[in-house]
């Protein structure tokens, strides 16, 4: 297993491709682990350079104590880009992993060239329901949240599947300092005027279904950005890329190809 020590926490991370290759970072969502982007990556082009990696408090990654601070994750983020030597990426965030995305492009020019921003906004609910959020954490546990991420996070019919399973035992085993920590850091984080001066090329992906982020929030975010694309993905919740995973990789290798990452299609 790989793993980069970032002083109060381990990251669990992950490279695949060739070490030439253009590089994409993915940042994945509150309550999963970088499994969340396998059956987009096994549909993306062969020549990537493809970094992932679990955030603090997620999948094999170390859990220090909450909370947690959205510039202490957008630090992690950056320590993982710098280790492999990444400038120039298509960083791809979903949802806080989204929000680190906005931010690390505000930070580090050098490093994001183009950013894919999923089912994400600047500003995601108010610090009041986070709060909310991680008192009933704290008091019954993820398992007595987890019905209700369900139905945030898919369409009706992929939820009442037994693919949805997996992801349903994949927020209850997250930590819960894990879970509570980000969630305090996506209550502290407005990134408005940070997002609204952004100029790089952006594709901002929503789904038709998600009760976390709504389309018209992520519209929003898209209209935040000069040029920015907007993509709304049919019979997909929270997680398209999970949902929908050839409609997500579609749309991710077309912009791949419009911003000059991949070579244009033959």
């Amino acid at each position: 297993m790989d793993t980069l020590n970032v002083g109060d926490a381990v990251l669990h991370i992950r490279a695949e491709g060739p070490e030439d290759g253009a590089p994409v970072v993915f940042a994945n969502s509150l309550g999963t682990d970088f499994r969340l982007w396998d059956q987009v990556i096994a549909r993306l082009p062969p020549g990537l350079r493809l970094i992932r990696f679990d955030k603090r408090g997620h999948g094999l990654s170390t859990c220090p104590p909450a909370p947690y601070a959205m510039g202490r994750l957008i630090s992690d983020a950056e320590a993982v880009c710098d280790h492999f030597g990444v400038r120039d990426c298509v960083f791809v965030g979903l949802s806080i992993g989204g929000m680190i995305a906005q931010g690390l492009a505000a930070k580090r020019l050098d490093l994001v060239r183009a950013v894919v921003l999923s089912n994400t906004a600047p500003k995601i609910g108010t610090r009041e329901m986070w709060e909310g959020r991680i008192e009933a954490l704290r008091a019954g546990g993820l398992a007595a949240l987890s019905d209700a991420v369900m139905e945030r996070w898919f369409a009706p019919g992929f939820r009442a599947s037994e693919a949805a399973t997996p992801w349903r035992r994949m927020v209850e085993t997250t930590p819960q300092d894990g879970y509570a920590g980000c969630s305090a850091a996506i209550a502290g984080t407005d990134f408005y005027t940070t997002t609204a001066a952004l100029r790089l090329p952006a594709l901002v992906i929503g789904g038709d279904h998600d009760g976390s982020t709504p389309p018209d929030l992520v519209r929003e975010l898209a209209d935040l950005i000069p040029g920015a694309e907007f993509a709304l993905i049919r019979n997909a919740g929270h997680l398209p890329c999970v949902e929908q995973p050839d409609v997500f990789a579609e749309h991710l290798t077309v912009f791949l190809r419009r911003v000059g990452h991949l070579d244009p299609a033959p």
